[in-house]
């Protein structure tokens, strides 16, 4: 990682004090404010620094312009990028003092939005992550010959550098994400199939809902063990939490009293679900107290104690809640666990220590083995009373995981729930255009107040009406409310701007004029009829698209050993038409594309996650050192098609993607 730091910083001291992420974002902004007027000044800066979060919160206009110019007396003086972090890292500092918050360097500026990407390693959770793989990878052909791990050892840290490992995990928690076709298994792989293993793994560990904002392949090449255990303890959780829904668990229903509770309980994440359940079934015991987290909440033992008689008194010992010392209590508590099959995941001592990923693991993964609930008719027919809309659940996943993927201050397990106080989509904005949010009249949560929801979302509004999206009917208030439609209209705008944006940016090949639709769409087919093929699409709702093949055909134009054609199939029946879908995704993710559609979007052609598909694709093209391209893209046809796209006029006849 700090190979790239190294190439935007060369100042030592300025690389220590950022993360690769950091300085990215930071160029950004630094690019942004350049680009107004060709120069950035020590005058223009004091004017525009405060378009930064953590300045513009913090400090007015003029105390930012008073400090820059304490410091700096010469206002005309023109700023480059290491100067420009220079002034921010003071200015950062100044901020934080002013609100009793000091940091000894820049992360308060971008911060992981997942706590579960740990800095210290723990034996503990290593050993119960290791155990979890030997059990759920022990019959996998290819890594028996790895398995067992020895949890004592760093063996772990030394299997995952190929990427396999990591490729199944994903694919044990969350089956299907990963065609395995796509993964190199050789016995020995070159540093290039490494690399795109560990391609293939982060952009589906991204599609699942972990967050990597801070991890990159070099670090699983280099095995820094800290990242490593991270994205295994975030996969890990993503599988142990997969029942805790209404759809795979409708029995979860008996939790609510009625369908309003319902929609309630739909909309928390799978933590608070499970916690809640606990809850329910303790309050059939003796025990008084509500847990409410799985730390310290938990470390006397107690709890567990009560909950695992309530579950399997036949298996229960009189003895358990008799003593007094919570270690000893905890022992007996896991042999009551043993005893009913699902010890797992934590020792008396975690218990005790209170360590909180093992804790929600082990109450997880009793919840799978036995909940408690009951199957009654008449609660789970709270559930027909329930809209289900397949299509609307598929846009809410893949613009969460999405969002999730920005590493936003705070992580969001439902878009409709989450986005209502306007804040993380504020945060959203500034990541995908920077400085175009008004820190200054931003409200932070926690909000009590309704009304200053609304200004945030009115914020929001007014920002994608500047941005010129289709907003018809839409205000501030509709976001509060929770207006489905309405927010997954603007999701779908604002993903889809992020887009158009990171092609134009691609200056060399937009010539920062504007990309539209259409010259995705005749990027895509030139690539294509280019490397020989007759196949094209018509527009991103082409039916012919649902086969696979076009992508298939599109992807070998762009890499052409990226697609093995003895593992594609006619794309003539549904099962085949899902082995290329499946194929395709995992595919553009090992070239590098960040995408999060499913197979089902191919198969029915959505036309919206048609278009982010060809554009990432696109996009990861033309990104591409030119020496590292495939030889037949250089020819006259880049001249040619990068004139056509710096030319082309606006035309959204391809997609219909303003959304009345």
């Amino acid at each position: 990682m700090s190979g790239y730091v190294g190439i935007l910083v060369s100042d030592p001291c300025l690389q220590n004090q950022f993360t690769q992420v950091e300085l990215r974002s930071l160029k950004s902004h630094f690019t942004s404010m350049r680009r107004e007027n060709g120069k950035l000044t020590l005058g223009d800066l004091a004017s525009r620094i405060s378009r930064l979060k953590v300045v513009g919160e913090n400090l007015s206009d003029q105390e930012t312009t008073d400090f820059i110019a304490a410091l700096y007396p010469n206002f005309n003086d023109e700023v480059d990028f290491e100067s420009f972090l220079k002034v921010y890292l003071k200015l950062h500092a100044h901020a934080s003092s002013r609100t009793g918050n000091p940091a000894k360097n820049s992360s308060a500026f971008l911060k992981a939005a997942t706590t579960t990407l740990l800095h210290t390693i723990s034996e503990s959770e290593k050993a119960s992550y290791v155990a979890h793989i030997n059990n759920y990878l022990a019959q996998d052909g290819f890594l028996n010959k790895y398995l067992p791990i020895d949890p004592s050892s760093n063996d772990l840290f030394e299997i995952v550098k190929d990427g396999v490992l990591l490729c199944k995990l994903i694919n044990v928690a969350v089956p299907g994400t990963i065609d395995e076709r796509a993964i190199n298994t050789k016995r020995l792989l070159n540093p290039w199939e490494r690399n795109e293993n560990h391609t293939l793994c982060l952009n589906s560990a991204k599609a699942i809902g972990c967050t990597v904002v801070n991890i990159g392949t070099q670090d699983f090449i280099e095995g820094r063990r800290h990242l490593v255990l991270g994205l295994i303890s975030q996969i890990i959780k993503i599988q142990l939490l997969a029942d805790l829904n209404l759809k795979k668990t409708p029995q979860l229903v008996e939790l609510v009293d009625d369908s309003k509770d319902v929609e309630e309980l739909m909309s928390l994440p799978p933590e608070k679900i499970l916690l809640r359940w606990m809850n329910f079934q303790l309050n059939k015991s003796s025990y008084k107290k509500t847990v409410t987290n799985f730390s310290t909440d938990v470390k006397d033992a107690e709890a567990y104690a009560h909950l695992l008689n309530v579950l399997a008194p036949e298996h229960s010992n009189p003895s358990t809640l008799a003593v007094k010392d919570p270690l000893q209590r905890a022992k007996l508590v896991l042999d009551h666990a043993d005893r009913m099959g699902c010890k797992r995941y934590l020792t008396a001592k975690d218990i005790v220590d209170g360590s909180p990923n093992l804790n929600l693991a082990f109450v997880a993964h009793v919840f799978q083995h036995r909940n408690g609930l009951s199957t009654q008719t008449k609660q789970i027919s709270f559930l027909e009373t329930l809209p289900d809309d397949a299509q609307v659940s598929r846009e809410e996943r893949v613009f969460r995981f999405w969002i999730n993927s920005l590493g936003n201050s705070t992580y969001i397990d439902n878009v409709f729930e989450d986005l209502r106080n306007g804040w993380i989509l504020l945060e959203t904005l500034d990541k995908v255009s920077p400085g175009i949010v008004n820190w200054k009249v931003a409200n932070k949560p926690p909000i009590k107040l309704p009304f200053k929801k609304v200004e945030n979302c009115n914020q929001v509004v007014k920002i994608g009406k500047q941005l010129k999206f289709s907003l018809v009917n839409i205000a501030g208030n509709d976001i509060v409310q929770g207006n489905k439609k309405l927010i997954l209209a603007y999701l779908w705008q604002l993903m889809r701007f992020n887009i158009l944006q990171l092609l134009k940016n691609l200056r060399s090949h937009s010539h920062g004029k504007e990309i539209t639709d259409v010259d995705i769409l005749r990027w895509a087919n030139t690539k294509v009829s280019n490397s020989g093929s007759q196949s094209r699409m018509d527009s991103f709702k082409d039916k012919s698209l649902s086969d696979g093949i076009f992508f298939l055909e599109l992807l070998s134009a762009v890499q052409p050993r990226s697609v093995n054609w003895s593992l594609v199939t006619e794309g003539v029946t549904d099962e085949q038409k899902k082995m290329n879908a499946t194929y395709i995704i995992s595919i553009a993710r090992k070239l590098g594309c960040s995408i999060f559609l499913l197979p089902e979007d191919i198969i029915e052609v959505n036309q919206k996650m048609i278009l982010t598909l060809t554009a990432s694709i696109m996009y990861w093209f033309l990104k591409q050192p030119v020496e590292e391209k495939p030889a037949a893209t250089l020819d006259s046809e880049n001249g040619s098609q990068l004139e056509t796209l710096s030319n082309s006029t606006t035309d959204d006849s391809a997609s219909e993607s303003s959304v009345e």
